[in-house]
C-alpha cells in the first residue's frame, strides 16, 4: 500500500496545504484510514504489518511509531526525527515556513508538536534506520538522534550509514543493499519468528 496523504502533491492546492501547522497528525490519519480500507479488502494479518518510508516517508515512519503500535516492524530511510534541530542544519529549510507558519525561532512549539523525538518514549517497534553520510537535505544527525534514543530505551534497532551517499542513493550497489536489508528486516521481524 503506497498512500498519498494530505500535504503531498497531485490533488490540488487545498490537499497540499491540508497539513499546514499539522504535520504528522492528518497525514498519519490518512495513512491509517487507507490501511483500514486495504485490510477490509484483503486478508492481511494485523500482526504482520510493517511501515517503510524515505525522506518525508522516513519522517512519517518515525512519527507513526510514536503515535501507534499498529506497525510491527519499521524501516526509515533519510528520516527526520526532530523539527527543532533540523531547522538550522539542512540546506532546504525555506520550504518549512509556509507549512509551520513561522520560523522555529519565532514558534518552536509548532515544530516540537510534530517532532517524533517529542514522543520517543512511545516507540517499541523494531526499527531499521538507513541514511547517507552526505545528506544535506535531511542530515544524518536526524537518524542518529532517533537511533540513539531507541537503543538507549532498549528498542530493537539497527542503523546503517552509507558513505558518500546523499539524500538519494546513486550507487547501484548501495540501492541493492538497502532493499536487501529492508526485505531482511521485515522477514526477521514480521515473519513467523518475528515479534
Amino acid at each position: 500500500f503506497r498512500p498519498n496523504p494530505r500535504g503531498s502533491y497531485g490533488q490540488g492546492e487545498r490537499f497540499t496545504r491540508a497539513n499546514v501547522k499539522d504535520f504528522g497528525y492528518g497525514d498519519l490519519r490518512d495513512i491509517l484510514s487507507g490501511l483500514d480500507a486495504v485490510e477490509r479488502q484483503a486478508p492481511i494479518d494485523p500482526d504482520r504489518v510493517g511501515i517503510f518510508g524515505w525522506s518525508y516517508g522516513g519522517y512519517m515512519t518515525m512519527w507513526a511509531l510514536t503515535q501507534t503500535d499498529r506497525f510491527k516492524a519499521a524501516v526509515s530511510g533519510a528520516g527526520l526525527s526532530n523539527w527543532l534541530s533540523y531547522y538550522g542544519t539542512n540546506n532546504i529549510d525555506t520550504w518549512m515556513l509556509p507549512y509551520f507558519g513561522a520560523s522555529v525561532y519565532d514558534n518552536p512549539g509548532v515544530y516540537e508538536r510534530s517532532s517524533p523525538m517529542t514522543f520517543i518514549k512511545n516507540v517499541r517497534t523494531p526499527t531499521l534506520i538507513v541514511s547517507g553520510d552526505r545528506d544535506a537535505e535531511v542530515p544524518i544527525s536526524q537518524s542518529y538522534e532517533y537511533w540513539n534514543a531507541l537503543r538507549r530505551r532498549g528498542v530493537k534497532t539497527e542503523f546503517v550509514v552509507y558513505p558518500d551517499e546523499g539524500h538519494h542513493f546513486f550507487r547501484h550497489a548501495d540501492q541493492i543493499d538497502v532493499m536487501t536489508r529492508v526485505a531482511g528486516w521485515f522477514d526477521a521481524n514480521l515473519g513467523a519468528g518475528g515479534r
